[in-house]
């Protein structure tokens, strides 16, 4: 189930889902050059394979005392320095998360799941 994040403003009540910071995440990171793509755990690929729709796939979202923790699965291509690109990834996804969503972003970890080289392309 999703763990929602509910916060009382003098407006009123807020609150969000793990799945809608996962997305703003995992859209983020696809932004990054050298990102392939994002791997989602077994848990959603399973899921995804009964039709059931998951948000932020390759992301994994954690609310804690008004914080929250996010973990990206980045597969990258073949060539590219990782450790730059996973920088990239902590900076960009921190930015937008807490631009969009207003939370403050405690944590970005990086766990780079594979390398993949680039399709030639003839002309």
């Amino acid at each position: 189930m999703s763990e929602n994040l509910v916060s009382e403003t003098i407006k009123g009540e807020r609150s969000m889902s793990q799945g809608f910071v996962a997305q703003y995440a995992a859209e983020a990171a696809l932004q990054i050059p050298g990102v392939v793509s994002l791997r989602p755990s077994t848990g959603v690929a399973l899921k995804e394979s009964m039709g059931i729709v998951h948000e932020g796939k390759g992301v994994r979202v954690v609310f804690h005392g008004g914080f929250v923790s996010i973990t990206v699965f980045p597969i990258v291509y073949y060539g590219m320095i990782i450790p730059e690109v996973a920088w990239s990834i902590q900076e960009r996804v921190k930015a937008d998360v807490e631009k969009y969503t207003g939370l403050v972003v405690e944590t970005v970890d990086v766990h780079v799941c594979g390398v993949e080289t680039r399709e030639e392309t003839s002309i």
